[in-house]
């Protein structure tokens, strides 16, 4: 991409888009185009073509989705998997009827199977069932890496799909109906430091900024008898066993990856090329050729080795209490990201370091 090259960032005010959006300014690019949700609604067809057809964009981050966690996904989801799949359609047909010279497309690796062998090589899609808690969100990202490789293959078009782990970082969601694990964590943790502490003011400031706290979870915070000599509120309690691994990857390092990839030259080994005849369009193992890449850390830990780091950082002093009765979700999910470190990138925030620069940005939200 040249730094005058017209980029469209699909989607960003959210937690991948706004990452990219902030690298793409801080790299000097200088024609870089967003719509909100109220100035283009991604799920009408005729605006988004309307859109595409006015602008005529050259490169595209597709960025724009409906995600959250566990209970999110398993409250809605037809919503999670009509809305994405009515998103993608519409930009991905938009992108290829004007031209658009590549395009990323934002997926997540819940599309893997349940029980993939680890680390999780991008071959092993569409090799397994997958995690019921979140299979309607899957199967929309699923289709479309399909979508990419289709167009590709059909009408010449440069789309690849990215597949990031579990992401944090600004701008994330710490809605405690739909939130990931990790803001889940830290909002959680925040808010019982603020109990132990009596800090109510604080934590009705916290509701108004974040979003509505379960009357669960207030029970909770309010239900022990003051005491000044201990902590008002001596534990919490999250959901499954904590035995369960996860990958997490600071969003500025994918935004960073993002970016390396869209700017990836054609004359050299590139993942734009995958669906070429070359990497076995057609052959029995197919997989191999989706236009299709993952994004990881390289690391993982046990949920609660991340839920007694947040801890630490926040500075929640109680007990953890794990309710086995809620679901664990996919026991275990680390990325093989060879390919992408073989064209040469790797991550750079450390786990701590991310989490500490999230809970930072979480506490100067006004």
């Amino acid at each position: 991409m040249e730094k005058n090259s017209k980029i469209y960032v699909c989607g960003h005010r959210g937690l991948v888009g706004s990452a990219i959006l902030r690298l793409l300014q801080n790299s000097g690019y200088s024609n870089i185009i967003t719509r909100s949700h109220n100035e283009l609604d991604l799920e009408r067809q005729i605006d988004v073509e309307t859109f595409f057809q006015n602008i005529k964009p050259e490169y595209v981050f597709q960025a724009a989705a409906k995600v959250g966690g566990i209970l999110a996904n398993s409250t809605y989801p037809a919503d999670f998997i009509y809305r994405n799949l009515v998103i993608q359609n519409n930009v991905l047909h938009s992108a290829y009827k004007t031209g658009v010279k590549r395009l990323l497309f934002l997926g997540s690796s819940c599309i893997y199977p349940k029980e993939s062998q680890q680390p999780v090589k991008e071959e092993y899609l569409l090799t397994g069932p997958l995690e019921p808690t979140n299979q309607p969100y899957a199967i929309a990202k699923i289709s479309g890496i399909i979508q990419c490789e289709a167009y590709n293959r059909q009408y010449g078009t440069r789309f690849l799909a990215v597949m990031p782990t579990n992401l944090y970082g600004i701008n994330d969601n710490f809605d405690l109906q739909t939130a990931h694990v990790l803001p889940m964590l830290i909002r959680k943790f925040h808010l019982a430091k603020l109990a132990a502490n009596e800090e109510w003011d604080s934590i009705k400031i916290d509701e108004m900024r974040f979003g509505n706290i379960p009357q669960d979870i207030k029970d909770t915070l309010y239900k022990a008898p003051k005491d000044k000599v201990h902590s008002h509120i001596k534990s919490i309690i999250l959901w499954g066993s904590g035995k369960p691994y996860r990958e997490l990857l600071h969003v500025d390092d994918l935004a960073n990856a993002c970016l390396f990839l869209m700017n990836l030259p054609e004359n050299t080994f590139s993942p734009f090329s995958f669906f070429s005849e070359n990497h076995g369009v057609g052959k029995k193992d197919s997989n191999i050729s989706l236009p299709l890449i993952n994004i990881g850390y390289g690391q993982d830990c046990t949920i609660k080795e991340l839920a007694e780091l947040v801890s630490d950082i926040v500075g929640y002093k109680g007990e953890i209490i794990w309710d086995s009765s809620k679901p664990d979700g996919t026991p275990r999910k680390i990325l093989d990201n060879c390919r992408i470190r073989t064209l040469g990138w790797k991550p750079n925030i450390f786990l701590q370091e991310g989490i500490k620069s999230a809970y930072d940005w979480y506490l100067s939200i006004k």
